[in-house]
Protein backbone atom coordinates (compact mmCIF):
# COMPACT_ATOMS: atom_id res chain seq x y z
CA UNK A 1 0.00 0.00 0.00
CA UNK A 2 1.16 3.64 -0.40
CA UNK A 3 1.77 5.71 2.48
CA UNK A 4 0.37 9.09 3.37
CA UNK A 5 0.81 11.81 5.69
CA UNK A 6 -1.41 14.84 5.32
CA UNK A 7 -0.55 18.16 6.44
CA UNK A 8 -1.65 21.64 6.20
CA UNK A 9 -4.50 21.78 8.52
CA UNK A 10 -5.27 24.59 11.16
CA UNK A 11 -7.66 27.47 12.43
CA UNK A 12 -9.36 29.63 10.00
CA UNK A 13 -12.31 32.37 10.11
CA UNK A 14 -15.20 31.24 8.81
CA UNK A 15 -14.71 32.66 5.03
CA UNK A 16 -11.29 31.90 4.42
CA UNK A 17 -9.28 29.07 2.90
CA UNK A 18 -6.79 26.41 3.50
CA UNK A 19 -4.58 23.97 1.36
CA UNK A 20 -4.42 20.71 2.48
CA UNK A 21 -1.35 18.59 1.65
CA UNK A 22 -0.62 14.78 0.96
CA UNK A 23 2.19 13.34 0.94
CA UNK A 24 2.46 9.87 -0.53
CA UNK A 25 5.80 7.16 -0.06
CA UNK A 26 5.91 3.67 -0.76
CA UNK A 27 3.79 2.19 -4.14
CA UNK A 28 3.53 3.89 -7.35
CA UNK A 29 1.18 7.41 -6.51
CA UNK A 30 0.02 7.67 -9.97
CA UNK A 31 -1.51 4.28 -10.25
CA UNK A 32 -3.93 5.26 -7.16
CA UNK A 33 -7.17 7.20 -7.37
CA UNK A 34 -6.74 9.69 -4.82
CA UNK A 35 -10.21 10.80 -2.56
CA UNK A 36 -10.36 13.26 0.73
CA UNK A 37 -12.82 12.09 3.04
CA UNK A 38 -13.66 14.38 6.92
CA UNK A 39 -14.88 13.16 9.56
CA UNK A 40 -16.10 14.47 13.06
CA UNK A 41 -16.89 13.04 16.24
CA UNK A 42 -19.77 10.86 16.84
CA UNK A 43 -20.51 10.92 13.12
CA UNK A 44 -19.58 9.11 10.28
CA UNK A 45 -16.14 9.39 7.43
CA UNK A 46 -18.21 11.80 5.26
CA UNK A 47 -17.01 11.63 1.42
CA UNK A 48 -15.74 15.14 0.01
CA UNK A 49 -14.08 14.35 -3.33
CA UNK A 50 -11.92 12.29 -5.95
CA UNK A 51 -9.23 13.02 -8.26
CA UNK A 52 -8.82 10.68 -11.15
CA UNK A 53 -4.81 8.67 -11.47
CA UNK A 54 -4.16 11.32 -14.18
CA UNK A 55 -5.81 14.42 -12.31
CA UNK A 56 -7.94 14.89 -15.29
CA UNK A 57 -10.92 14.23 -13.37
CA UNK A 58 -12.36 15.59 -10.29
CA UNK A 59 -15.87 14.82 -8.38
CA UNK A 60 -16.80 16.51 -5.52
CA UNK A 61 -19.66 15.72 -2.82
CA UNK A 62 -22.15 18.59 -2.72
CA UNK A 63 -21.52 20.12 0.28
CA UNK A 64 -18.32 21.58 -0.96
CA UNK A 65 -18.73 21.86 -4.94
CA UNK A 66 -17.56 24.93 -5.95
CA UNK A 67 -15.73 25.36 -2.87
CA UNK A 68 -13.11 23.00 -2.70
CA UNK A 69 -11.12 22.01 -5.57
CA UNK A 70 -8.62 18.79 -5.54
CA UNK A 71 -5.34 18.60 -7.31
CA UNK A 72 -2.62 16.10 -7.51
CA UNK A 73 1.19 16.27 -8.55
CA UNK A 74 1.98 12.82 -9.91
CA UNK A 75 5.85 14.20 -9.75
CA UNK A 76 5.94 14.75 -6.48
CA UNK A 77 3.35 12.12 -5.01
CA UNK A 78 1.32 14.62 -3.44
CA UNK A 79 -2.84 15.44 -3.79
CA UNK A 80 -3.57 18.92 -2.53
CA UNK A 81 -7.21 19.85 -1.50
CA UNK A 82 -7.66 23.34 -1.70
CA UNK A 83 -10.37 24.60 0.37
CA UNK A 84 -12.25 27.98 0.10
CA UNK A 85 -14.77 29.80 1.56
CA UNK A 86 -14.72 27.99 4.27
CA UNK A 87 -17.65 26.97 6.62
CA UNK A 88 -18.13 26.31 10.34
CA UNK A 89 -19.56 23.12 9.43
CA UNK A 90 -16.70 22.03 7.39
CA UNK A 91 -14.83 21.58 10.65
CA UNK A 92 -13.44 18.10 11.13
CA UNK A 93 -10.66 15.92 10.49
CA UNK A 94 -9.70 15.48 7.27
CA UNK A 95 -7.96 12.26 5.22
CA UNK A 96 -6.87 11.47 2.41
CA UNK A 97 -6.97 7.95 0.87
CA UNK A 98 -5.78 6.20 -1.87
CA UNK A 99 -7.58 3.62 -4.23
CA UNK A 100 -5.49 1.13 -5.70
CA UNK A 101 -7.32 -0.31 -8.54
CA UNK A 102 -8.92 3.07 -10.65
CA UNK A 103 -12.66 2.78 -9.16
CA UNK A 104 -14.86 5.29 -10.18
CA UNK A 105 -16.26 5.25 -6.01
CA UNK A 106 -17.02 7.57 -3.52
CA UNK A 107 -17.16 4.62 -0.61
CA UNK A 108 -14.81 5.20 1.91
CA UNK A 109 -14.53 0.88 2.34
CA UNK A 110 -13.02 1.16 -0.95
CA UNK A 111 -9.75 2.84 -0.29
CA UNK A 112 -7.53 1.15 1.17
CA UNK A 113 -4.47 3.42 2.19
CA UNK A 114 -5.07 6.21 4.74
CA UNK A 115 -3.29 8.97 6.30
CA UNK A 116 -3.49 10.00 9.90
CA UNK A 117 -5.79 12.87 9.40
CA UNK A 118 -5.17 17.03 10.14
CA UNK A 119 -7.55 18.84 11.82
CA UNK A 120 -9.52 21.87 10.12
CA UNK A 121 -11.70 23.94 12.53
CA UNK A 122 -13.35 26.80 10.95
CA UNK A 123 -14.63 29.77 13.49
CA UNK A 124 -17.53 31.47 12.97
Amino acid sequence: QVQLVESGGGLVQAGGSLRLSCAASGRTFSNYVMGWFRQTPGKEREFVGTISRGGGSTYYADSVKGRFTISRDNAKNTVYLQMNSLKSEDTAVYYCAGEPWGQDTTDSADFRSWGQGTQVTVSS
